[in-house]
């Protein structure tokens, strides 16, 4: 089914799509993204995912276009990390995907980052897959894709100075910006 975000109007299409996937998942969601800059309601979807047992994971570059955007999607990570979501960069250089799958039922495939102008400022579009044989394809990408990816999840999940810690909130302020 395609579907389309639209700025114009009062409906987040993307994010409610997202959120579903991952309100939805009982045993896996998947999801790679070229930027993390979510909201607070976002983050607590992938959160509450990961608490009540769903393996969620992100894969973002590891390798930037943007280095500022960069650092500011992985300085969502730390708070990602601790309530056991887990975190991969891509290594063999930038990835640009945005699709996300779940218990080999949904996927979803678009144009759709995973951050504030995508999700609330753009006009954007996808497909969402359920129940139909796309769906495995998709999964099957994600299984080539993280043996070429650095799970860094246990780096994010460490203790963190004082200056980091602000220094990822000043990030954090702007992210809808950027």
């Amino acid at each position: 089914q395609p579907y389309a975000d639209n700025p114009l109007d009062d409906e987040h299409t993307g994010e409610n799509v997202y959120m579903n996937v991952l309100n939805s998942a009982r045993e896996y969601a998947y999801f790679i993204t070229p930027y993390l800059l979510i909201s607070d309601e976002m983050k607590k979807a992938f959160t509450l995912a990961a608490r009540r047992g769903v393996d969620v994971r992100i894969i973002t570059p590891g390798i930037p276009d943007k280095k500022f955007v960069y650092q500011a999607t992985r300085s969502y990570y730390n708070r990602l990390v601790k309530k056991g979501v887990r975190i991969f960069e891509y290594t063999p250089g930038f990835l640009h995907a945005k699709q996300c799958v779940s218990d080999d039922v949904t996927a979803t495939v678009g144009t759709i980052n995973l951050d504030y102008r995508s999700l609330y400022f753009h006009f954007e579009n996808g497909v969402f897959l359920h129940r139909c044989e796309a769906v495995q394809k998709v999964r099957e990408d994600f299984e080539d894709i993280f043996p070429v990816c650095r799970e860094v999840t246990e780096q994010y999940a460490k203790k963190q100075s004082a200056a980091m810690k602000f220094g990822q909130c000043v990030l954090r302020l702007i992210a809808p910006l950027l």
